[in-house]
Parts: C-alpha cells; structure tokens; sequence
C-alpha cells in the first residue's frame, strides 16, 4: 500500500480511494472464499441423486456467483494497481513540480541581486 508523499502527511484523496478499495477488494475475495466452503458442504452433505431440480439450480447459481464474485475482486485488485501507479505519479510529479519551484524562486532572488 502506497504511503503519502513525502512531501505532505495529509492523504489525497485517491490515496483514501485506494484504501477504501483494497477494503472492498478483501470484502470480495473473503465472500467468494466463504462461498465457496458453503457450496463445497453442501454439495458434500446433499448425496448425488439428490442433487436435483432446484437443489441443483441452487448449487449450480452459487458456482456462478462465487465465479463472479472471484472474478470482481480480481478487477478490483487491477483497479487498485492503476490507482498505485496514478498515486506514485502524482508524488512524482509533486516532488518535481516542488524542486521547480524552489529553483524559480532561487533564480527570482539571484536576479535580484
């Protein structure tokens, strides 16, 4: 997890996105393992021939919830990478537009002279 700039102790605010994300992306990832321990007890408790009409329906959608739920946290698991690498840049950035700043005005008082 990205720290804030050196530059500034204050997060930004897509710093607290990300934070809020990584909390939802855990969220996702925790719900589609806990999901899937449930429909792998339920398919182990119900017997074969029993597995049928809508019990099968049931375990059936489970399959695919916890496939869309997996694969939502993954795309949240891209998102916060992109947000990592917008953060570093924008520190980046900070620190050059600060270095900037600090050569102008440097440059301001030497022609005053």
């Amino acid at each position: 997890m990205p720290q804030p700039s050196k530059t500034s102790t204050v997060t930004t605010p897509l710093e607290r996105a990300l934070d809020q994300n990584e909390a939802v992306k855990d969220t996702v990832a925790q719900s589609a393992d806990e999901l899937l321990v449930i429909n792998t007890v339920l398919k182990q408790e119900i017997p074969g021939q029993l597995q049928t009409g809508e019990v099968a329906q049931a375990l059936q959608k489970t399959d695919l919830l916890e496939t869309r739920i997996q694969a939502s946290a993954e795309d949240l698991a891209q998102v916060n990478q992109v947000l990592e690498q917008e953060i570093d840049e924008r520190a980046s950035l900070e620190q050059e537009l600060e270095k900037t700043k600090a050569a102008l005005a440097q440059a301001k008082a030497a022609s005053s002279k």
